[in-house]
Parts: C-alpha cells; sequence; structure tokens
C-alpha cells in the first residue's frame, strides 16, 4: 500500500490552481495595475523581479507578481520541474488577468513570463503589454524564431532588449517585420537580463533604472492618449 502511495504521488500530475497566488507592491494611489510573471529559470522574487516591481511601484503603479504552476511547487518541494507546457502557462495568465480584471490592465514579464503573456494579450483584450528581454529565438539557434504572432499584435507593446541579448539582438531584431504596435527600447551593452559588460561604462542598476523608467513613461503617455 505504501509503494503504491508512493507511485500515485511520482505520476500525479500538476493541478492547475483555481487562483493564482499573486503579491502586490501597491501604493495607495495607483489606478493602473502592471502584472509580471517570471522567466523560466527563477521565480517572481528574484534581484531582477524586485527591482522591476518596486521600481514602478515608485512610478505610481500597482504592481502584481506571480508564479506559474511549476515555480509554485517548486518553492514548496525545492524539486526543480521543467516550465509547464504552453496551454498552462497561456491558462495561467488568463486566470490572472480575471483576477485583476483586464480594464486599465498591464501584463509582461521576463523572457518566458513575457512571450506567454504576449500570445494572450489580444486574446484579452488587455490595455498594454510590457516584455523584459524577449526570447525572440532560443539562444544559438538564431533560425527557430518566436515573431509570428508579432507581426500581427495590436496591442500597444513595449519591449525592453539588451543590445546583444543572445535571445535577440539589435541587429537580428531589427530583420524582423514587427507589429507597429511594437517599440522596443534598446538598453546598451545589455544581455537577457539587461547587464552590460564592464568595459561599456554602465552598470546593471543603470539599465534596469533605464528600462524602469522607459516602461512608466510608455504606459503614461498611452494612458494620456487614451
Amino acid at each position: 500500500m505504501e509503494e503504491a502511495r508512493k507511485s500515485a504521488t511520482q505520476i500525479a500530475p500538476r493541478i492547475m490552481p483555481e487562483k493564482p497566488q499573486l503579491i502586490f507592491d501597491d501604493p495607495s494611489s495607483a489606478d493602473q495595475t502592471i502584472a509580471l510573471a517570471h522567466g523560466a529559470g527563477a521565480g517572481m522574487n528574484t534581484p531582477f523581479m524586485n527591482a522591476f516591481a518596486h521600481g514602478l511601484a515608485s512610478h505610481g503603479l500597482r504592481v502584481a507578481r506571480f508564479e506559474f504552476p511549476y515555480m509554485a511547487t517548486y518553492r514548496t518541494t525545492r524539486q526543480r520541474k521543467p516550465p509547464d507546457r504552453e496551454p498552462v502557462l497561456r491558462e495561467t495568465w488568463l486566470k490572472v488577468i480575471d483576477q485583476l480584471g483586464r480594464d486599465r490592465l498591464i501584463i509582461g514579464g521576463k523572457s518566458m513570463g513575457g512571450r506567454i503573456a504576449s500570445l494572450v494579450a489580444d486574446e484579452a483584450k488587455v490595455a498594454r503589454l510590457v516584455c523584459l528581454g524577449y526570447p525572440f529565438h532560443p539562444t544559438g539557434k538564431p533560425h527557430v524564431l518566436r515573431v509570428e504572432h508579432l507581426k500581427t499584435i495590436v496591442t500597444p507593446t513595449l519591449i525592453c532588449q539588451g543590445t546583444r541579448d543572445p535571445f535577440g539582438n539589435r541587429e537580428e531584431v531589427m530583420r524582423y517585420p514587427l507589429s507597429r504596435a511594437i517599440t522596443v527600447h534598446w538598453l546598451e551593452d545589455g544581455d537577457h537580463s539587461f547587464k552590460p559588460r564592464k568595459k561599456s561604462g554602465r552598470t546593471e542598476r543603470q539599465s534596469w533604472d533605464e528600462a524602469i523608467g522607459a516602461i512608466a513613461d510608455f504606459i503614461i503617455a498611452r494612458a494620456h492618449s487614451g
């Protein structure tokens, strides 16, 4: 009986939570919300995610963060799992959007989190989309593109991208036929987390602050333009 229980535990599927747990950076005066999802390899409270959540909140935005099921499971079990399949990731995003409400909602996130947000943005009819280091292609495979939906997306979109990002650098991305709804803000000498090399004379924190400012400007400008 004990062996049967162990076997059942090992093969049991991960169950989608009814409501993904949200954490907030929430200034009392906020009238717009931006929801941010993490990348494939780390959760919602990394130094990168903390910096963007706190920085955007300081600009007067309510910031919501959450984790996909595989990462939420790791937080409790400490057992590494690969990312959930795309349908689960998409459904998680849609559940978060339902929790927060679509009105004046901006969605996005780091790498995979932003990519999945971009796949549901038009369907969910959110106000805007922000991607922090979009994975245009797997590293080392520039011919395997993840841009088909970005050719026709209508949600106003800002992509913050390091100029030497191995998942899509400036020279590569400039050749892609992206929708006119997309604006790309380039972070000089930045990698996939916007970190520049020492010889650039820039710091990682400067790149993060620049990206936070660009996002705040993008959201505020769009809000004022209706």
